[in-house]
């Protein structure tokens, strides 16, 4: 990437570093919750729970305030791509957990690649995080800079300058950005800004236990991940495609993005996301023309009106 094409460089740092970023392969993830570990540990972040919802073994449900890295548990009856609930009714889970995520692919009972007989089910696991988006909307509506584009290219906010005004919200596309009850302000992942500024990895990656979460420079983790799809495609996983990973999508690619093995939106993300910002120059510039018409029309009637 270019200093012009880059975030960091359009935002203004000179001799800034490469645009870091995260590749998920939820294919190699094991559900351990270790990164949503990793991550409230180093970041302080409240807890947020630990009652489970009774639809999964999921138990944070989504991204929020409390909430910056997510492991979705999604159970499907295979072949067919929708979430299923209750699937584990008949299932002993903990002999299967029993094997290790060690065990040889042909020995294990279950893996999300493997094939199964009709009527078996599958988890999906993947971990969800703030999508550090190329075109952040958050960004732009923010009123006082809480928000800001680092020289990593990431999106942080500064909880210190938030004044909880919640703009940010509506305007995230993926509904990652979340106000703290008791507190009013925004919180989400910062791709441990203050670990990066050190040289270190960022917390969840660093925990994870299978490389599920890969951290690096965005356009290694882009080409490693293109090689991945197609080796997965080699072994006749056609499913398996890249999601985020576009610099022509909707928020002109994502500085998270993941390996996916059904549609978008069995894991819980929009299909086609798009910056909710993105009309907004196209509508100043209506809103412009409008009062430029208006004030000639009210120019026009009062030169004539001093005529008569």
């Amino acid at each position: 990437m270019s200093a012009a094409t880059e975030p960091a460089g359009r935002t203004g740092y000179v001799d800034h570093p490469p645009r870091m970023g995260f590749f998920t392969d939820t294919t190699v993830c094991i559900g351990c919750k270790a990164c949503e570990v990793a991550c409230k540990e180093w970041n302080a972040v409240p807890d947020d729970g630990q009652e489970l919802t009774g639809m999964s073994y999921d138990n944070t449900v989504g991204l929020g305030a409390n909430t910056w890295r997510h492991v979705a548990f999604i159970e499907q009856r295979k072949p067919l791509g929708v979430a299923q609930t209750d699937l584990h009714a008949d299932t002993d889970v903990l002999a299967l957990a029993e094997q290790g995520s060690g065990t040889p692919p042909t020995e294990a009972g279950m893996t999300p690649t493997a094939p199964g007989m009709e009527g078996e089910f599958r988890w999906l696991m993947a971990s969800d995080v703030c999508k550090h988006c190329t075109e952040a909307a958050c960004l732009d509506v923010c009123p006082t800079g809480a928000l800001f584009r680092t020289e990593f290219s990431t999106v942080v906010v500064q909880e210190d300058i938030c004044n909880g005004c919640g703009y940010c919200i509506p305007a995230c596309p993926f509904g990652v950005i979340d106000q703290r009850k008791g507190d009013g302000r925004a919180w989400k992942c910062t791709l441990c800004y203050d670990r990066l500024g050190n040289g270190l990895e960022p917390a969840c990656a660093k925990a994870c236990p299978t490389d599920s979460i890969q951290f690096g420079p965005l356009d290694e983790l882009r080409e490693r991940a293109a090689r991945r799809v197609g080796q997965l495609h080699d072994a006749g996983i056609s499913d398996a495609r890249l999601y985020g990973a576009d610099p022509d999508d909707g928020v002109g690619g994502d500085g998270a993005f993941f390996l996916l093995l059904d549609e978008p939106e069995v894991y819980g993300l929009p299909p086609d996301p798009v910056v909710t910002t993105r009309d907004l120059p196209r509508m100043w510039r209506h809103v412009g023309s409008a009062a430029a018409t208006l004030i000639a029309g009210a120019v026009a009637a009062f030169l004539g009106g001093r005529r008569g």
